[in-house]
């Protein structure tokens, strides 16, 4: 595996500028695939502007001051991914990790209580040692259990850093999700009906108008959402205010040149 990237071959889900460097710092193996994760790094310098240059926010990372899930990440290729919370002590700052309508990677401001908990879901479950059953999360994690009470698709409400179960929203019609691939990315939908191929092929989840495969939803509630899904992103606000002070320079131009034509028709009369 290469240990470079270039910008023009980053992932899709990336916001980033890709033709005003070469390189981009790659994501090491984690918790997350390369194609749902963004370098600790990037999110510090690029995201959250918490950062100029790369050498301050490696400095950053490396004294500490970053938290992902509650734990203390000194690594800067470490992959942040969905659902993950970023907090930053001394900044009072907390983030979440989601996909916008576009399918990009954003940082959404939570609160402080929020930051306490994340949801993950079940990809696959194992028995090992003992008939413990073992449950694999879409961000890596491993949770042993004694009984074997949850499926795959069924998504835990886990409080971190301790992983402790707080609650589970099971695979069924009437929980809410939010869809993580597909046509509708980043949208919310009501699970209507599910139904279970015995082939080979994906099984099917049906909404109110469409329908999708069960491995673009992701259950964030039962009948509304248990996280923060605000209207404007931390990339979508200071995207917003370029757009405003473009629009504003624009307009102050236009006063300026009318006031000069109208000055050269009154020295001309």
């Amino acid at each position: 595996m290469s240990k470079h990237l270039k910008r023009l071959a980053s992932p899709r889900t990336w916001i980033i500028p890709r033709k005003e460097d070469k390189w981009v710092v790659r994501a090491s193996p984690g918790p997350h695939p390369i194609d749902r994760s963004l370098p600790l790094s990037l999110v510090v310098r690029d995201f959250l502007k918490i950062a100029n240059i790369n050498a301050e926010a490696r400095r950053i990372i490396g004294n500490g001051e970053i938290l992902v899930d509650g734990r203390v990440v000194r690594s800067y290729k470490y992959p942040v991914g969905l659902m993950d919370v970023i907090s930053i002590p001394n900044l009072n700052l907390q983030y979440r990790v989601l996909l916008n309508r576009r399918g990009k990677l954003e940082f959404v401001k939570i609160s402080k209580e929020e930051a306490k908990y994340k949801l993950a879901r079940i990809e696959n479950k194992t028995t090992v040692t003992k008939g413990t059953t073992q449950l694999n999360l879409h961000d890596g994690r491993n949770i042993l259990l004694k009984k074997n009470k949850y499926n795959t698709g069924d998504v835990l409400k886990l409080s971190i850093p301790d992983q402790k179960i707080q609650t589970c929203y099971p695979f069924e019609a009437g929980n809410i999700s939010m869809l993580i691939g597909g046509h509708h990315v980043g949208e919310l939908a009501t699970i209507a009906r599910y139904e279970k191929i015995k082939n080979p092929k994906p099984n099917i989840v049906y909404f109110d108008g469409f329908s999708t495969i069960k491995d673009y939803v992701f259950l964030i509630g039962h009948e509304k959402p248990e996280i923060t899904m605000p209207d404007i992103s931390v990339i979508e606000e200071s995207t917003k205010s370029t757009t405003e002070d473009k629009t504003k320079n624009k307009s102050e131009n236009k006063t300026e040149k009318k006031t000069e034509d109208q000055s050269v028709e009154g020295k001309a009369k």
